[in-house]
């Protein structure tokens, strides 16, 4: 267990999300960085090699040609014992699509950083969560930071949490494109000297080391059907069961070392004693806490949900506060294209048939929803509920009003 450090030696920076998952790499001790630009990540490895040109970070940078090269690059330095890790966005994620199940199914612990952008076409640059949720039947665990504090806490415990025995999959870190990648909020960092002793280096023996005149093993060589599905993805699917103990120990953990504590995998805002749901990830988050606050200012008793992990899929969680619920109102910033938002349509599936439901997409495209739009649907909701009584909703598109 790791020992109680004193919060004293935690220093106050302001940065930007991408700074602040560079900052948790440098503390990790990274051995092998690899990745191609592409806004918005590129600040992320621009601020990460600037580390390493100043020694700050003792770490390969691997400078590739495409994003595939760079989670090959990574995944083979992961299967070669290093610590490792790359980061991407949208049209960059999916160029690395292939390699995605190459890594996980090879059961390596590497972490990512994914800052979520739209993809195209038409062609865009702003925030939607899409790319994201995409990868999500890959292997890997995936998680969503809501504010800056959360996407370097998020990362640095990605590693250990990749790195346990139980688990063995890569993490996805997801932060929100330019809402979270270049704005700057206060920032607590712990010392090295205490990381070091909560986050040891990487046991490159585990799960296997491939190296030059080591160890023969094979990997990825053609088995038999019923291995692979008995063996390989049933053996995948327990490690992402075990990975939901896993996690929760880790935060237990890392509040020891820096006063935060987590969920560790929702979040639920003012639930007790709430009989109406919404649920959300990601950085709007915060901006339906305040409209939460305000409707209950208006006596409206409703709460928030907030998924901080997507993979393992939170379904206790889900279904313990669903249970005597009126209602739940989902908020999805993606679109599975002839079904609607991803969220919804996963969530739904914890929803008895007797409790009211809407999904609501929203802000597809990188378009600002405001705390008084999140208010202005939830009240909608709520009172067509109480007005009607049972209401199930699909898919509800939010269109904002456009002023041209």
């Amino acid at each position: 267990m790791s020992k109680q450090i004193s919060l004293a030696r935690q220093v106050r920076k302001v940065l930007v999300g991408d700074h602040a998952v560079a900052e948790a790499v440098k503390l990790a001790r990274v051995n092998v960085v690899s990745a191609y630009p592409i806004t918005p990540q590129t600040l992320i490895v621009e601020r990460i090699s600037e580390m390493i040109e100043r020694g700050e970070l003792k770490a390969d940078y691997v400078r590739v040609e495409s994003e595939f090269a760079a989670l090959a690059t990574v995944y083979g330095a992961a299967a070669g014992g290093a610590r490792a890790f790359t980061a991407t966005s949208s049209h960059g994620l999916f160029y690395m699509y292939e390699m995605l199940w190459w890594a996980a199914a090879s059961r390596v612990p590497l972490v990512m950083a994914v800052v979520t952008r739209v993809v195209g076409p038409p062609w865009n640059i702003h925030d939607e969560h899409t790319d994201l949720l995409a990868i999500r039947d890959s292997g890997w665990i995936i998680g969503m930071a809501q504010n800056v504090q959360e996407a370097f806490d998020m990362t640095l415990t990605a590693f250990k949490i990749s790195e346990d025995e139980r688990v063995l999959l890569p993490v996805a870190v997801g932060l929100d494109g330019f809402i979270l990648s270049h704005t700057a909020e206060p920032l607590d960092i712990p010392s090295q000297e205490d990381v070091d002793s909560w986050l040891p280096p990487r046991n490159p023996r585990i799960p296997y080391t491939i190296e030059p005149g080591g160890e023969a093993i094979t990997m990825g060589n053609l088995p038999g059907n019923d291995v692979y599905h008995a063996l390989l993805k049933k053996y995948m699917d327990e490690s992402m069961e075990s990975a939901k103990k896993v996690i929760a120990e880790v935060y237990d953990e890392y509040a020891k070392l820096t006063g935060r504590r987590y969920g560790p995998l929702t979040e639920c805002y003012r639930c007790s004693d709430a009989k109406y749901l919404a649920v959300s990830m990601g950085a709007w988050s915060g901006d339906i806490m305040n409209a939460v606050d305000r409707l209950r200012d208006e006596g409206y008793p409703i709460g928030l949900l907030r998924m901080r992990y997507i993979r393992p899929f939170p379904e206790e969680d889900i279904a313990g506060w669903v249970n005597g619920m009126k209602g739940i109102i989902v908020f999805d910033r993606d679109y599975s294209a002839g079904m609607g938002g991803v969220l919804a349509s996963e969530v739904s599936g914890f929803v008895p048939s007797n409790i009211s439901f809407e999904g609501v997409l929203a802000g597809i495209g990188g378009f600002d929803v405001s705390s008084d739009e999140f208010k202005m649907i939830m009240r909608e909701f709520v009172d067509k509920v109480e007005r009607e009584g049972l209401v199930r909703i699909r898919k509800y598109w939010y269109i904002p009003k456009i002023e041209r």
